[in-house]
């Protein structure tokens, strides 16, 4: 017999939080959504809303063209 996964949805927390709009001065926020290599998390996996999620990949961005956030993790 096959079980049906049940799973929880999982929330914004931006807009849990009440942030209408992501700055990218905030670096310790936007770090939590970027990989250990350097990528971004995808919505499926952060849980965040399209709407802030296009927010935070612009800021993220905006981050690492003025050096607040590396491009690629350091190899050894």
């Amino acid at each position: 017999m096959l079980k049906k996964r049940s799973f929880r949805r999982k929330i914004c927390k931006f807009c849990a939080d009440k942030i209408d709009h992501i700055d990218y001065k905030d670096v310790r926020r936007c770090r939590s959504y970027v990989t250990e290599r350097g990528k971004i998390m995808p919505r499926r996996v952060s849980g965040n809303c399209a709407y802030h999620q296009r927010q935070l990949t612009v800021a993220v961005k905006r981050l690492r063209n003025i050096a607040l956030l590396p491009f690629v993790a350091e190899q050894i």
